[in-house]
């Protein structure tokens, strides 16, 4: 609670975030407290004869409430620990600017950690199957045509929950549909080992129920980071969100083989599904769906963020999304197909690069498993951090007064063409580690797509940002599964992994393009038809 008294008369405040400047701050009383340089109080016939022992009364009174406002006026100056905290400071806009101390300390931080957990499991569960993919292939002789079967019935599932997913979040938010997601995503690789033990059909199915699960994650992560974040920070935060993503590719790679060696091939798969049942009782208990119905989050914080809000078009402004949403006035929109394009080209280099590359450096460089998958690890690693930077660069340029198409058009271009001229580069790769640095370059520009196209869904459709990243998303599992099966078969129709990747980087080309011509930084009214 603010220490300072304030007898319900605005006066301005200032914190130490004013004290930065060298000239001299000068606290000005507001027009309705009394100065006392101003009050002559021999004039005050009003109140009687001054002399007499009322008026001598009054005086003293008003004397009294001057020293009071000026008392009042020097402790506005100082700055409560609440303040101190909130590190507010008034601009021209009268909106509250946050400082990194509040920011990283915030409760929208902390929801916002929890998502990257959360997005860590989705990756580790998803990834195992890449590692295990191998042993398992040995075990019962499967081709490499019928491997890339078997690590695409995960996107079988996939393709089929980010509609429905997305239209649930939008209506029932993103705190429950993700609970629910995490907690049949979790039984699904908890019960992978005893599918594989009965029959290929119930590995399958288990494995396409992994897919349908996950489906719901980046719906959900989107939405409530718009409900949680104003759009200055929004690229930070889901650069935050995205890194746990990534660093979830890193902990399936890196531990899968180390616990494989320790409790069987299977041992992963019990292990992170029971991280996923542990999330789950801390997200219920520890987080809110909105910012207003958090109990833990400061009045500064709430209020920061709902200023902020109110001047970006908030998605609590618009009447409750309806249960179907328009879905003919979606695809109608260029925006839109250029983030079905643009998300369709990031899951098929997403997946090509996870499925096949611990197979990539065992075949071609002749590497062991376990090395391969730490060669297949760092990457994504470097991901996490250089997705970080781009959010803190492109919510930068935003408050500096670069428009928000430019800032998402560059975000995307780099996210796009860096990682097309880096696999030209893998191609001519002749040692593990100069193969590493190349995908680990070409993995780290991908995630500028993050502040790009993902970013770009909450900005044209506030309140369709989850059934529109459900179309997205299902654009790119067609792609990804596509990808993934397709590369398979390149391989032993072609016999090499280089043909594959250099196709890959002329897509990558070609979906840039494609983003920059027709792509908008705009809101686009998705509720009303073009006359």
């Amino acid at each position: 609670m603010n220490s300072t008294l304030s007898l319900n008369r605005p006066v301005r405040n200032y914190t130490l975030g004013s004290f930065k400047n060298p000239k001299l701050i000068e606290a000005r009383p507001s027009r309705h407290q009394l100065r006392s340089h101003l009050i002559d109080f021999s004039k005050l016939k009003w109140f009687g004869n001054v002399n007499s022992r009322t008026g001598s009364s009054v005086q003293q009174q008003l004397r009294d409430y001057s020293c009071e406002s000026r008392r009042i006026t020097s402790r506005r100056i100082r700055v409560s620990s609440n303040d101190a905290q909130f590190g507010s400071f008034p601009n021209k806009g009268g909106a509250e600017s946050s400082s990194f101390a509040e920011f990283i300390t915030s409760e929208r931080v902390k929801v916002v950690a929890m998502l990257a957990l959360s997005l860590a499991l989705c990756n580790a569960d998803r990834v195992v199957m890449s590692v295990a993919i191998v042993p398992l292939s040995l075990a019962h002789g499967w081709s490499r045509s019928f491997s890339g079967i078997v690590q695409s019935s995960f996107l079988w599932g996939y393709l089929i929950s980010p509609i429905a997913g997305g239209t649930l979040v939008d209506y029932y938010g993103g705190k429950a549909v993700m609970a629910c997601g995490v907690a049949l995503w979790s039984l699904a690789t908890f019960l992978t080992p005893w599918a594989a033990e009965n029959s290929l059909l119930a590995l399958l199915f288990a494995r396409a129920m992994l897919g349908v699960a996950e489906g719901v994650a980046l719906p959900c992560m989107n939405n409530m980071i718009a409900r949680w974040f104003p759009s200055t920070e929004r690229a930070r935060a889901v650069a935050m969100a995205m890194a746990g993503f990534q660093l979830g590719n890193a902990i399936g790679l890196t531990l899968s083989p180390i616990l494989m060696s320790q409790g069987g091939i299977f041992g992963p798969f019990v292990i992170f599904g029971l991280c996923g049942f542990l999330w789950v009782l801390v997200w219920l208990s520890a987080t809110s769906s909105t910012p207003d119905r958090s109990p833990q989050i400061s009045k500064y914080e709430l209020d920061y963020i709902m200023n902020k809000r109110q001047k970006s078009h908030a998605v609590e402004r618009k009447p409750k999304t309806k249960m179907i949403p328009p879905f003919r006035r979606l695809l109608s929109k260029m925006p839109t197909w250029s983030l079905i394009v643009a998300n369709a080209m990031h899951s098929w280099g997403f997946f090509v690069i996870l499925s096949w590359m611990p197979i990539y450096f065992n075949s071609v460089h002749h590497v062991d498993l376990r090395q391969a998958a730490w060669f297949s690890a760092v990457p994504w690693c470097m991901m996490a951090l250089t997705g970080y930077l781009a959010g803190l660069w492109s919510d930068t340029l935003i408050r500096n007064g670069t428009s928000i198409t430019l800032t998402r058009k560059i975000m995307q271009s780099i996210g796009f063409v860096g990682p097309a001229v880096a696999l030209v580069g893998l191609t001519a790769a002749k040692t593990p580690s100069t193969a590493s640095a190349w995908l680990s370059l070409a993995v780290g520009l991908k995630a500028f797509s993050h502040c790009g196209f993902l970013v770009n869904l909450q900005e044209i459709a506030p309140h369709y940002s989850g059934v529109l990243h459900g179309l997205s998303n299902t654009a790119g599992t067609f792609a990804a599964i596509i990808g993934t099966v397709g590369a398979g078969f390149f391989v032993e129709l072609v016999g090499s992994f280089q043909g594959f990747l250099l196709l890959t980087s002329l897509l990558y080309f070609l979906a840039a393009l494609f983003y920059i011509k027709f792509s908008t930084g705009e809101r686009v009214n998705f509720d009303e038809s073009d006359s």
